[in-house]
């Protein structure tokens, strides 16, 4: 089991690359995390919703992503508030008070379940944690650290991240505030994301062994690109790209969910993709992306504030293309009712009226793969026309006028509720070449296969952690 010192060190990617290590090693393996908290997600194709990170992590170790993999997903919604997802499906929206101290207890019995269940099928798992585990206020009620490291007897190794400072100090400080039963599990120390010589860090790394008692199992290198699924939104800064022709702005709302829809975009040569924070980035682009959203009305009503909705509008009108995808695409539409208060307290709410549609937001959640033998519309004046178009759907609401094809298209303006459309090679490819015909740049052909390209990552990431860790000591503590 991969702990941290906080969140962001690098546990999911660590895992991702043992995952690939064992796997290659012939080994039947899984990854692993009891719970959740963020709004990138994926549906299996049974139609249960999980983390994406462990998606990317079953990907690494050649399996069909499983929801025993991640069985508890809370997905915040505001106000201190978030909704609970219990092996695949909402249970309900429940503050952190209400979570934590009544029913966090019995989601754990779901990760029982799950961990019996995986152990049963597989040789090794490789598991997660959640930001600290020395968490004091958060101790007694936390799931997805020590309480699954105890249940399990699992060895524990604790990553720090090297590259934001203070490594040793954090390291020692997590073990300083563990209870001995959980510290005598921490069998091992990994420092990630070093920058620079190794052996003017080998002072440090005596240091922290000699006063730990612990070894250190490895110092990983910072690794750049990565290209590899994140969960957590505190990497978007990360995945700004530069050097192309087209200026792609991702509004930045407030409740951004599946961030991971626009990776394949950013890894575009002739791409320039940046997550918009202000007007002034808004105005600059040449497409203008609306994502998804965990909460679509309160962060139309934040566009509005803010008047991020009139740039839209404006640009919109001035012949710039606008792609909506999910809470995006409702946002583009006409209307949006919520006469039960389902998601909000508005009743209703106007849209952006660049789409004919109007969204009804239903009890209830709609989750499933999505697969499309063949797509004709018009965008930008390009005929678009793609095969095997594959994604999925995470929404609330029913949308009038959406059609079977998946997608709305009127001229400039483009609407869909699939997730990972853009992964979706020719497809992708299409949309861009529109983009440039608009700037006057020739199209380009392309042969780029994203999801080939994932393999390849995956293949490079084991490769450097294999070079940097060593497997060998590794071993002697999983077996003992």
């Amino acid at each position: 089991m991969f702990q941290g010192t906080s969140s962001h060190v690098g546990k999911s990617i660590l895992t991702t690359a043992l995952c690939r290590i064992f796997y290659r090693e012939g080994l039947r393996v899984a990854p692993f995390k009891a719970q959740n908290m963020a709004l990138n997600s994926f549906v299996t194709a049974d139609g249960l919703e999980m983390g994406r990170a462990q998606v990317a992590q079953a990907e690494a170790a050649v399996l069909a992503p499983a929801v025993e993999m991640n069985p508890v997903l809370l997905k915040p919604t505001g106000n201190a508030t978030s909704q609970v997802i219990i092996n695949g499906k909402p249970v309900g929206v429940m503050s952190a008070a209400e979570y934590h101290k009544g029913y966090s207890l019995k989601a754990f019995d779901a990760v029982k379940d799950a961990l019996k269940k995986l152990s049963s099928e597989f040789e090794i798992l490789v598991i997660e944690g959640a930001g600290s585990p020395a968490e004091v206020n958060l101790k007694e009620h936390d799931i997805v650290n020590m309480k699954v490291a105890k249940f399990l007897g699992a060895p524990v190794i604790l990553v720090a991240d090297i590259d934001r400072g203070g490594a040793l100090a954090s390291l020692v400080g997590t073990l300083e505030l563990l209870d001995e039963d959980e510290r005598n599990l921490v069998k091992g120390l990994v420092i990630n994301k070093f920058r620079g010589d190794v052996k003017l860090l080998m002072p440090a790394i005596d240091f922290l062994e000699d006063k730990t008692g612990k070894p250190v199992l490895g110092i990983i290198p910072y690794i750049e690109k990565l290209g590899i699924d994140d969960e957590d939104s505190v990497s978007l800064d990360d995945k700004i790209s530069d050097g192309g022709e087209i200026n792609i702005a991702v509004v930045r709302l407030g409740k951004l969910s599946n961030f991971t829809d626009f990776d394949s975009l950013a890894g575009e040569i002739d791409v320039n993709l940046i997550y918009a924070k202000t007007i002034e980035e808004i105005e600059r682009a040449d497409l203008i992306i609306l994502p998804g959203s965990k909460n679509t009305s309160e962060d139309l009503i934040a566009l509005k504030d803010n008047n991020f909705a009139e740039t839209i509008i404006n640009q919109a009108e001035n012949g710039v293309p606008i792609i909506g995808i999910c809470g995006g695409f409702q946002m583009l539409g006409r209307k949006i009712f919520d006469p039960n208060n389902f998601e909000s307290s508005h009743a209703e709410l106007d849209g952006l009226n660049l789409l004919p549609i109007e969204t009804t937001f239903t009890a209830g959640k709609l989750t499933k793969q999505i697969s499309v033998g063949q797509i004709d519309f018009e965008f930008l004046g390009n005929h678009i026309r793609a095969e095997n178009l594959e994604g999925y759907e995470i929404h609330s609401g029913i949308t009038k006028n959406i059609g079977e094809k998946k997608i709305v298209a009127v001229k400039n303006i483009l609407g869909t509720y699939v997730h990972g459309i853009f992964d979706n090679d020719d497809f992708r490819r299409q949309i861009l070449n529109a983009v440039r015909r608009k700037k006057n740049l020739p199209p380009i052909n392309s042969t780029r296969n994203v999801r080939a390209e994932k393999q390849k990552n995956y293949e490079r990431l084991a490769k450097i952690v294999r070079e940097n860790l060593n497997i060998d000591l590794l071993k002697k503590i999983i077996y003992g």
